[in-house]
């Protein structure tokens, strides 16, 4: 997947020279995540700009140079430093378009590194994506695999909106399959059936549609077929392909690797039962992160998050 965004990155500014990233050590250092490796060398520092360590100096210069008639890639090294830009990300990025009657927009790509990342501590490996969807105006995607994770960036970088797109740490060195066409891009929004199935519905999104898909294999052992339904997108939100598939399984399972009070499940949950309450045979069961700051210690750590046969038992408990 690291390889991919790479990709999508480098067509892009190739195909449009506003296109530029921004950063935390893009440039010399190539990267925290590598993503950006040798862009120095190809674009040099016009297009290829280290910056201060400060992320709201990072975001809200490139609100300004978004609204200036760029498109900029700023990348916040982990979404956990994103909260220091909150201000430019959530009350001016995702605002201005609006408040100016759509004489400004806002076209800019804000990357960041979501996840647990290998006892990198509380403070390190939140999954905070369903905080920053609460708010209109700013997109939010969070790829499962290096396909998608292709196609939703470069839509991104397109877009005339600012979006947040958010890489999960433990899948960049995942290895899928990826179209080489340039012009390959997954319309923002826009869902995906990973698995059919027609016992249960998975809905997942980031490394959660992992986990489903894991659990959709051990189920199948006991002869149930899990659909697993990838939103990629938390804003804006497609339900149709769950609200397609909870109508043949009426059970679903949602699973999401953040928290679970205030959450993604919540809206997912709270969704189905509002409209589909008439096909419900059982309530919605969440898997998420246990309700405390992630651990250190690694055994400890692991017992925190989701993982594969969580998923398994909890569709145990609804069948």
């Amino acid at each position: 997947m690291r390889d991919a965004l790479r990709i999508a990155l480098h067509e892009e500014m190739e195909r449009d020279e506003t296109v530029f990233v921004m950063g935390e050590e893009v440039a010399y250092w190539h990267g925290t995540h590598k993503v950006t490796r040798e862009f120095i060398n190809e674009y040099g520092e016009s297009r290829v700009k280290d910056t201060p360590i400060s992320e709201m100096a990072i975001a809200g210069a490139a609100v300004g140079a978004a609204m200036a008639g760029l498109r900029p890639v700023a990348e916040i090294m982990t979404i956990n430093f994103a909260f220091l830009a909150f201000d430019a990300i959530i009350n001016h990025a995702a605002k201005i378009r609006y408040m100016f009657d759509g004489q400004f927009k806002v076209p800019m790509v804000v990357r960041a590194a979501t996840g647990w990342g290998m006892q990198a501590t509380a403070s390190h490996s939140q999954t905070p994506e369903p905080i920053f969807a609460h708010f209109p105006g700013l997109y939010v995607g969070c790829p499962s695999n290096a396909r998608d994770a292709k196609g939703m960036l470069k839509a991104a970088i397109r877009d005339d909106n600012p979006v947040l797109f958010t890489e999960v740490i433990a899948l960049y060195p995942k290895p899928s399959p990826v179209p080489e066409d340039t012009d390959f891009t997954i319309p923002i929004g826009k869902s995906d059936l990973k698995r059919e199935g027609d016992h249960v519905t998975l809905v997942a999104y980031g490394r959660g549609v992992d986990w489903a898909l894991q659990a959709a294999d051990q189920l199948e052992k006991d002869g149930v077929r899990a659909a697993v339904v990838d939103l990629r997108w938390l804003r804006p939100l497609d339900m149709s392909i769950v609200f397609e598939s909870f109508k043949q399984t009426n059970r679903a399972v949602v699973v999401e690797e953040s928290l679970p009070h205030y959450s993604f499940g919540s809206e997912i949950a709270a969704q189905i039962q509002e409209k589909m309450f008439d096909y419900m045979d059982a309530p919605v069961k969440r898997v998420s992160a246990a309700d405390v700051p992630l651990p250190f210690a690694h055994d400890i750590e692991l017992m925190a998050l989701p993982n594969a046969q969580k998923v398994v038992d909890a569709v145990k408990e609804i069948l």
